[in-house]
């Protein structure tokens, strides 16, 4: 994955799909200190605007950004630099900036003065990992303005049911647009990790392609509970493949994205980023569709270019 925007790392636990966070579980293994202390990264902030030695951008336009997939972009903590990094998302209207929060209730009073009806180029996503979160969470999402809006089913240690909200639609450009436009699920890892139900996986598939909503089963998680029988499975990439393999995810009405160049205008298609998927790697994986593809790094062992 080279998709990852970290200007800061640390979170805090507010809800039940805390209990078993990756960043806390890798943070102890890897002795980097106590991973509830929030703290700036030393090079993070400035990263989307990191140049090669040819002067261009590393991050394509066209790209997209997960940020802080090691903290919360709204965790009270990050108060404090939160402004530069939205004058950083100001700075690339020509990525994709894909941020997602357990604090819906603190996302409206921490965006930018000149939000306005939202930014093109991002996109707000809340956590769900359950029903009582789902039914918190997203009807503070759905009275924000924004661009584009998601949903995270992950952990999911819950069956969900997004039935009631998947057609609300809000106007742009003088046109109905759905409000949530995707929806990404995923099982749960690492030490203590729950059951994912095939059950609530294709319960929460069936909805998002009723409505022609973009459905995303990245991975089955640790353990995977199918006709009463459960999988462990402790490699992500097979995780990932099994999810593929599952037939459950849903290709629905495309996200218009108005991405721009540093002048306001609008940037040809040809001229956006296109990703590279290994034929091998990436042939089978769940998370094809959420990521920017292979950046080649050879680190996997498969160098089919």
């Amino acid at each position: 994955m080279h998709d990852i925007w970290n200007p800061w790392h640390g979170c805090h636990k507010v809800s039940e799909g805390c209990a078993n966070c990756y960043m806390f579980y890798e943070d102890m293994l890897h002795g980097n200190g106590d991973p509830s202390v929030v703290r700036r990264t030393a090079t993070g902030m400035r990263y989307p605007l990191s140049r090669d030695r040819s002067g261009a951008y590393k991050v394509k336009p066209g790209e997209m950004l997960r940020v802080c997939m090691t903290s919360d972009f709204f965790v009270e903590e990050a108060d404090a630099w939160r402004d530069e990094a939205w004058n950083v998302i100001a700075q690339r209207p020509d990525v994709k900036f894909f941020l997602l929060t357990k604090r819906a209730q603190r996302i409206e009073r921490c965006l930018p003065r000149d939000w306005g009806d939202g930014w093109s180029n991002v996109m707000l996503n809340v956590t769900c990992e359950n029903q009582r979160r789902a039914d918190e969470r997203i009807p503070i999402l759905l009275g924000i303005p924004a661009a584009h809006k998601g949903v995270m089913c992950a952990p999911f240690i819950g069956p969900v049911s997004l039935a009631q909200w998947l057609d609300k639609t809000r106007m742009v450009d003088g046109r109905p647009r759905r409000q949530i436009e995707q929806v990404l699920c995923d099982g749960e890892n690492y030490a203590g990790s729950r059951p994912c139900h095939y059950e609530w996986v294709k319960g929460l598939g069936d909805e998002c392609r009723a409505a022609d909503v973009t459905f995303d089963f990245c991975g089955i998680g640790n353990n995977f509970v199918k006709d009463g029988v459960t999988y462990h499975f402790t490699d992500q990439a097979q995780q990932s493949r099994q999810a593929y393999r599952s037939g459950l995810s849903h290709r629905g009405r495309p996200m218009e994205w108005d991405l721009r160049d540093p002048l306001g205008l609008p940037i040809p298609a040809e001229d956006l980023y296109k990703p590279y998927f290994n034929p091998v790697k990436c042939s089978e994986c769940g998370m094809r569709s959420t990521c920017n593809g292979c950046s080649r790094c050879g680190r996997c062992g498969v160098t089919v270019w």
